[in-house]
């Protein structure tokens, strides 16, 4: 969509330079997240990139300090919507839940689904997601030469481990359905969402019809399951999350239909445990690569847990691991990159930001800032240290975005990622094969090579 790059006040925005014809498109094909890294080093903190042929082009307003991403997602939220064409993809594979609505439709699920993750609740999956995690620890003994893909690995766990809290005892069935048909089509809905011009999902060529194939046979288990779920519902105590959602109502309201409830089902698979998989790979891989801050989570796992079973009240007791987890984040945001569409004119730190521009946050970009992060490729968790956190600019790290529409499965991530690595550690050491994993943008962060990590026992190391 053309945009008028002026607003009523305000300097003008610095452009990236690019191709005569195409501007920015190739390097965003290519590599996304090194071409906003170079906009902010050359540019500055708001930078306007061009891709695509005249008629088709893009204007993307960049934005990669604390304080804009702050007036992005919390100060000025109402004024930044979810309108841009790779949301539309989303919406039109995933529904239209909780990641993907807006407006009174949004708030309305947002009030019924609430309370389902309360800090309460959500401890209460602690032990699903330690019992997944002992399974797939069961199998890396016979892992050959003791080489394991961590990315693979975890998700893997993140699947079984949402999809079993989600569904209970349908985790198999479910589990399998999603590894082998969401990949299809989130592929799909990426070249969908970054193609200026897109032909009816409804021809029949060969991508759609791989696309609609897998959608009908994710969408057909959900169903299903939700259908068994309508017809024998439970009074919502200590059940599976889906169990839950169906019993969620209220007299202003009202409650979820079966496509409602479909649509949340299917963000929270998509959410749940992409996202997550992404933190626990890449905290293992950078732990693998540096034994020391390895060393020093092990002993304070082996020291506070013992040989127990770790729970949520495990969670504040193992600060330094959590640091871990969060500078895991840091480097390797699970959401990279942020799009919303501006309602109105504004102006982002000076700079003016036309009414109906893309603007794209960077988490990726941001969480490296050499203002906020000090020698910013380096791992450190001692970066997330309570006085440390407390002196940083609260936008500064964002993974899980901010505002109105922050993240509302956080505190289960966190949960999930603490409890996993925690009993992960106690069990294995890691050492690094692969020092360096390429990675993409996707509708959330991916590898685009192996994380394999060797594997030995505590105490196992070859001298």
């Amino acid at each position: 969509m053309a945009v008028d790059t002026t607003a009523d006040s305000g300097r003008e925005t610095p452009e990236l330079s690019g191709l005569p014809l195409l501007g920015s498109l190739f390097d965003l094909k290519s590599d996304s997240l090194g071409t906003y890294l170079r906009a902010r080093q050359r540019h500055g903190d708001v930078v306007r990139v061009s891709a695509g042929p005249p008629g088709l082009r893009a204007e993307l307003y960049c934005v990669f300090s604390p304080e804009g991403a702050q007036q992005v997602l919390a100060s000025e939220a109402a004024n930044f919507r979810k309108d841009n064409p790779a949301y539309q993809e989303i919406r039109d594979s995933f529904g239209n839940g909780l990641l993907t609505s807006q407006d009174e439709d949004y708030l309305r699920q947002r009030r019924l689904v609430q309370p389902l993750f309360t800090r309460r609740r959500v401890d209460g999956y602690a032990g699903a997601v330690a019992e997944e995690t002992r399974a797939v620890l069961s199998g890396w003994q016979e892992a050959p030469g003791g080489v394991v893909d961590v990315c693979d690995e975890m998700m893997h766990l993140a699947l079984r481990a949402v999809s079993r809290i989600l569904f209970g005892t349908d985790v198999d069935a479910t589990a399998d359905v999603v590894a082998r048909s969401f990949p299809v089509i989130t592929d799909y809905v990426l070249r969908r969402g970054y193609s200026p011009a897109n032909i009816p999902r409804t021809w029949p060529t060969p991508a759609n019809r791989r696309a609609a194939a897998a959608l009908t046979e994710l969408y057909g288990v959900c169903d299903a399951i939700i259908g068994e779920r309508r017809a024998a519902p439970g009074d919502g105590a200590g059940e599976d999350l889906l169990t839950l959602l169906a019993a969620a109502r209220s007299a202003d309201d009202g409650e979820f239909d079966p496509s409602e409830l479909r649509d949340q089902v299917l963000i929270f698979l998509l959410a749940g445990h992409e996202t997550t998989a992404t933190s626990l790979a890449f905290a293992l891989h950078l732990l693998a690569r540096h034994p020391a801050e390895q060393d020093r989570a092990r002993e304070e796992v082996s020291r506070v847990l013992g040989n127990r079973t770790p729970g949520a009240a495990d969670l504040d007791r193992l600060p330094y691991l959590t640091r871990v987890l969060k500078e895991a984040m840091r480097l390797y945001p699970a959401a990279p990159v942020i799009g919303r569409k501006a309602v109105a004119a504004t102006e982002i730190a000076g700079h003016a930001v036309p009414a109906g521009a893309d603007v794209i946050l960077a988490p990726w970009v941001t969480h490296r800032h050499p203002d906020h992060w000090p020698d910013p490729e380096r791992f450190d968790p001692d970066r997330f240290t309570p006085q440390a956190e407390a002196e940083r600019a609260r936008y500064a790290w964002f993974p899980f975005g901010g505002g109105p529409r922050a993240c509302i499965g956080q505190h289960f991530s966190m949960l999930e990622s603490v409890i996993a690595l925690a009993m992960i550690l106690r069990e294995y050491e890691f050492e690094a094969v692969d020092t360096e994993v390429p990675v993409s943008v996707g509708i959330t962060l991916r590898a685009e090579g192996p994380a394999r990590c060797r594997v030995r026992r505590p105490g196992a190391r070859v001298s």
